[in-house]
């Protein structure tokens, strides 16, 4: 999750899931689903439009390398910093506000035995904990849409980022059409919902000391997504299946009006309310060159 303020009680209320570490223990054996690797907690994990393939995607845009040092903004349940100490070799450390998404990414971590390449703290990303050029990398995925001071935060994101680092994202920027059909996975209601248009997030980013060395749009490739899902879904009703208990799937994260929330979304993306983009930028020294 995101960090707007640790003071928001209706942004922490949004993403607040008591007892989620226990509920996802619960619904693994009740299902008798076993966590042997982080490939298998990826139905639930990755919070975010695509999911593991998204993850990927933005890992080769990034060019992640062994031995990187990462910084993951709004970490969740830590599903994407396992993958990229897996299948990159870096060294992750997570940082969110909520603190049953950190608790239930170090229970997830350790089933799966990854301490060593990743570390989990709750924290506040406005603010954040660590010496200046501390990472190699600064990796965001759907955390930007609910902070309002966006030149606070990539002021932090500069600061802690070694010369020539990069700042790898993929979110969620305001379409041309006006407002957003609620909720969403990121909003309840507009109060919650700060989403630049492409344009103004380019202009904060070079007013921040970034360079733009990637941007490609992503809402295709989303809709797509959603479409693939929905397909398929019918096509099991169509066949009957018998339903035996379900695996924790991301309804376990997003909450019990997760269906509500991404039929919305798929409005939104089909009226040109939102678009999705995927960007690497570069630090540069001094901000603004």
């Amino acid at each position: 999750m995101t960090s707007q303020d640790a003071r928001d009680g209706s942004l922490t209320g949004h993403y607040r899931r008591h007892g989620l570490g226990e509920e996802i223990l619960a619904a693994l054996e009740k299902s008798g689903k076993t966590l042997c690797t982080y490939e298998d907690s990826a139905a639930f994990d990755e919070f975010h439009m695509r999911g593991r393939e998204a993850t990927r995607d933005l890992a080769r845009l990034a060019c992640i390398s062994p031995g990187m040092q990462i910084l993951d903004l709004g970490c969740g349940l830590g599903g994407p910093a396992r993958l990229l100490a897996a299948e990159h070799d870096a060294r992750v450390v997570g940082l969110d506000l909520m603190e049953e998404f950190v608790e239930a990414a170090c229970m997830l971590t350790k089933m799966v035995g990854m301490e060593r390449g990743t570390a989990f703290l709750r924290g506040d990303m406005m603010r954040l904990p660590f010496a200046p050029e501390t990472f190699d990398v600064a990796w965001s995925q759907h955390t930007l849409m609910n902070i309002s001071d966006k030149a606070l935060l990539f002021g932090e994101i500069h600061r802690v980022l070694a010369p020539g680092g990069t700042l790898a994202f993929y979110d969620v920027v305001a379409g041309t059409a006006p407002g957003r059909h609620y909720p969403v996975q990121w909003a309840s209601d507009a109060s919650m919902d700060h989403l630049p248009g492409e344009p103004e997030l380019c202009g904060l980013l070079n007013a921040a000391g970034f360079a733009k060395v990637a941007m490609q749009n992503e809402t295709d490739a989303c809709l797509k997504w959603f479409e693939d899902i929905r397909s398929r879904i019918k096509k099991s009703a169509a066949a009957g299946r018998a339903k035996g208990p379900a695996p924790p799937g991301l309804q376990i994260v997003i909450g019990p009006d997760a269906a509500e929330k991404a039929t919305n979304t798929i409005r939104n993306l089909k009226e040109d309310r939102i678009r999705v983009v995927m960007g690497t930028w570069r630090k540069i020294q001094p901000p603004g060159r």
